[in-house]
């Protein structure tokens, strides 16, 4: 049986854990404000259903990225001192997953807005 209440604590949790995230992390912010102008941009190009469902996907790995690198962040600072090598490797592999989530997501939406963008330019 579903107990209500501990749902909706485990969700107070989840968004308290996302706040903080956001508050903490810049890239976080840069990433949102990123993800806010590509949607105002689809709003405004008019993009059709299964080009939102790619950049939802896709925006929504990207801060699923971010949001996992600032956990394990804070479980190799809680593990290991700052100056264990694979302290610093764990964190450099995380933030590879960033930027490479973030780095498809470029060529995403190049490949979703190119067309759009062309066909405004060239009337």
């Amino acid at each position: 049986m579903i107990k209500i209440k501990r749902l909706f604590k485990s969700f107070e949790y989840a968004f308290r854990g996302l706040v903080k995230t956001f508050k903490e992390e810049q890239n976080l912010k840069v990433q949102t404000l990123v993800a806010l102008v590509v949607i105002v941009l689809g709003g405004i190009l008019k993009i059709n259903r299964l080009e939102w469902c790619l950049l939802i996907f896709i925006i929504g790995l990207v801060i699923l990225m971010e949001v996992a690198n600032s956990a394990v962040e804070r479980i190799t600072d809680v593990l290991k001192p700052r100056i264990n090598n694979y302290v610093k490797e764990i964190k450099d592999i995380m933030a590879a997953a960033v930027m490479l989530s973030s780095l498809m997501a470029i060529v995403i939406g190049l490949i979703i807005f190119w067309p759009y963008v062309f066909r405004l330019i060239n009337g």
